[in-house]
């Protein structure tokens, strides 16, 4: 069987089952006596194992079915649940999740699990639980011998049984039965089926193979097979197939089968005669039929709709990203010549134009926009487990976890936010005893929060805990030269707390796997202005911290400002920019060898992007000078241009790999004119 076209499909669905599985155990945790969880927990693991023991994964298979068992002791009120039971099933559920993400990885999902086995085992077969176990090969069988007419054959049929019988073939008739909770039916009968066509010619169904396809029948089934296979060989081999539990396998002669089909004209025959002799009683039912289909027949309300959702690879999306992108910097073409021609027509087709592509940017950008509950979804058992490692008592609330945000950004937000989480539980939550001390709850409150604004999206941190010590603070950074103590005096709390996401910065006193090795806040720093975002934190001392995480809700089209330079044109991301203004040379400053000017009553120093990008061009003396006013959290800058050219949503295209560290520019795009502008990093520019 070739699975490798359904190996997506499996992966996909293997997260999902394996992040309920998550999700359940947490809310199990919480309300232990609730089977109602219990069955979620075990639905999701049982499709599980039917899904990898169809897609071959065994190893998935078999611990899924160990951890089933244990749930089914669990749910059938033979075991209690307790934390020591949990960590168990924890565990198993990661290491299904290591070999699902193995899979994905290209490899064949085989992981060492005997340990975990052997531990779901004890509990499953506990002195205090007396569990009656049955395997495959313990399961009551069908005797034959009270079953006859399983099937019924056509002419047709019976001339190919026939042959077969004469060629010394054995005619199999074949009994199936499946688990009453078998929730993959269809795919149990494929493996059966493909696993007797290697034996021989399956000739008929019952029912048929259409019926069976659509999962519309209960759990039994009959199969003709044609084989020179001994039976009890065919009768081991079917035993071994994921979900069943019962099979018969009996042979038939061509003269029972004649037999059987005589019999059966015979009595069509006499169903006529009855029918002829009783036509009143043959009106009657006629009449009454349509009554019955009418009450058969589900209430309007209640007709199931068909399904409004399609699985798409994110490939496609990316690959119809692109095209898009070609059709912005068309439009943009399209535009500029527009402007140069001015013909009526043409402004009237570029401006429909325009409206069109514009709509459709919009559905385009919202077809790649994946909730952040992707992300969060991982936190809660994360949460947990360091909680129990820590010895404290943590309380995590998830606000907003259907906020949405641009795939590309999803894949990079998750390890800064695991970083600033682990943080927050490890430095700002107290120890129940150290906050019972301080009038606090034993448990600690930490809260993710996601939520629009504008063009934006902000992730919060917020925790209750110890807040950010400044002296120690301030102590480290002076001891590591990041600051010097005449600095540190002029310094606001908020700025102190912004110390913390300084390069090697790390104020635990013990260096633990939670704590990290002085790899700290930093690196959070740059992966989130690597993605355009930006990072703030304010916190009070004793009462907690929050970390606020602004990022675009998309990398791929943004709005820009374009600016010109020379003969040069640059584009600053309208995200970072506050205003543009005119300024006279003569209200240029200089303060501590550094050009600023007085904007409203705040000192901005002044960048020069002529000196910043080697801009060549004959020194002149201005009078005036156009500046760009950015933003980089609380800091600000000037950047001096030449003139401004105006607003444009433009395409954001990488500089590829030979240019990867030039500095103050994150990519470029390409204008309508067909000329390209390199797009500023203004984070880069402000010290």
């Amino acid at each position: 069987m070739d699975t490798s076209q359904y190996l997506e499909m499996f992966i996909e669905e293997s997260k999902e089952h394996l992040q309920a599985c998550n999700e359940h155990l947490l809310e199990l945790e919480k309300n232990p006596e609730d089977i109602a969880i219990v069955n979620e927990v075990f639905r999701s693991a049982h499709t599980l194992k039917g899904m990898s023991a169809t897609m071959g994964y065994e190893d998935i298979a078999n611990l899924t079915h160990k951890m089933e068992n244990v749930l089914d002791e669990i749910r059938n009120n033979r075991l209690h649940v307790t934390a020591d039971l949990l960590d168990v099933v924890f565990t198993a559920v990661d290491q299904l999740e290591e070999m699902v993400l193995d899979i994905a990885a290209g490899g064949n999902g085989k992981l060492d699990v005997a340990d975990t086995v052997q531990k779901l085992h004890a509990i499953e077969t506990g002195e205090e639980v007396p569990v009656a176990a049955t395997t495959v090969e313990e399961t009551v069988t069908v005797d034959s011998s009270n079953v006859q007419n399983w099937l019924n054959y056509d002419d047709y049929e019976l001339t190919v049984i026939q042959q077969s019988l004469e060629q010394d073939y054995h005619t199999y008739e074949i009994y199936v039965k499946l688990r009453e909770d078998c929730l993959l039916k269809a795919a149990r009968v494929y493996m059966v089926f493909e696993l007797l066509e290697k034996m021989g010619d399956v000739i008929k169904s019952s029912p048929s193979v259409e019926k069976l396809e659509e999962e519309d029948f209960d759990e039994v089934f009959y199969i003709a097979l044609v084989t020179n296979e001994p039976k009890d060989d065919v009768q081991k081999k079917l035993m071994k197939v994921s979900e069943v539990t019962e099979v018969v396998v009996q042979a038939v002669t061509l003269e029972q089968l004649k037999t059987r089909q005589q019999d059966e004209l015979s009595k069509v025959e006499e169903e006529k005669q009855v029918a002829v002799q009783t036509p009143e009683q043959t009106s009657e039912t006629t009449e009454l039929q349509p009554e019955k289909k009418e009450k058969s027949s589900a209430p309007k309300g209640n007709t199931p709709t068909s399904s409004k959702t399609i699985r798409v690879n994110i490939e496609r999306l990316d690959v119809l990203m692109n095209l898009f992108e070609e059709l912005v910097i068309d439009r943009g073409r399209l535009q500029s010549i527009s402007e140069d021609l001015r013909n009526a027509e043409l402004d009237e087709t570029v401006e429909r134009m325009s409206r069109i592509t514009g709509d459709l940017q919009n559905i385009i950008l919202n077809m790649r926009m994946v909730p952040v509950e992707t992300v969060f979804n991982r936190f809660p058992r994360m949460v947990r487990q360091l909680a129990r490692d820590l010895n404290k008592k943590i309380n995590l609330e998830v606000i907003g976890a259907e906020t949405e945000l641009d795939r590309t950004v999803i894949d990079e937000i998750g390890d800064p936010l695991v970083h600033l989480i682990r943080n927050s539980l490890d430095h700002g939550i107290e120890s129940p005893e150290v906050r019972k001390s301080k009038g606090k709850p034993e448990e600690g409150t930490v809260v993710l929060r996601a939520y629009h604004s504008g063009n934006h999206v902000f992730i919060e941190i917020e925790d209750d805990g110890a807040g950010i010590n400044r002296e120690k603070v301030l102590k480290k950074a002076i001891s590591r030269g990041i600051v010097s103590e005449e600095v540190a005096l002029t310094l606001t709390d908020k700025q102190v707390a912004e110390l913390i996401l300084s390069s090697g910065f790390s104020t635990a006193d013990v260096i633990s796997d939670v704590s990290g090795r002085g790899v700290g806040l930093d690196v959070v720093k740059t992966t989130i202005e690597s993605l355009g975002g930006t990072i703030e934190i304010s916190s009070t001392e004793g009462k907690g911290s929050l970390f606020s995480i602004q990022l675009p809700l998309t990398l791929s089209i943004i709005s820009v400002m374009l600016v010109e330079l020379g003969e040069e044109i640059y584009a600053i991301p309208l995200s970072s920019i506050i205003e543009t203004a005119i300024i006279r040379s003569s209200d240029i400053l200089n303060a501590h060898n550094q050009k600023v000017i007085d904007f409203r009553g705040k000192v901005v120093p002044l960048v020069f992007l002529e000196d910043v990008f080697d801009v060549p061009r004959e020194s002149t003396k201005e009078e005036f000078h156009s500046v760009v006013l950015v933003r980089k959290g609380d800091k600000m800058a000037g950047l001096v241009v030449d003139s401004f050219i105006g607003q444009q949503e433009v395409v954001l295209k990488s500089l590829g790999a030979y240019l990867t560290s030039v500095f103050a520019i994150s990519g470029a795009t390409i204008l309508g004119n067909g000329k390209v502008a390199l797009i500023v990093d203004c984070n880069a520019l402000i010290i």
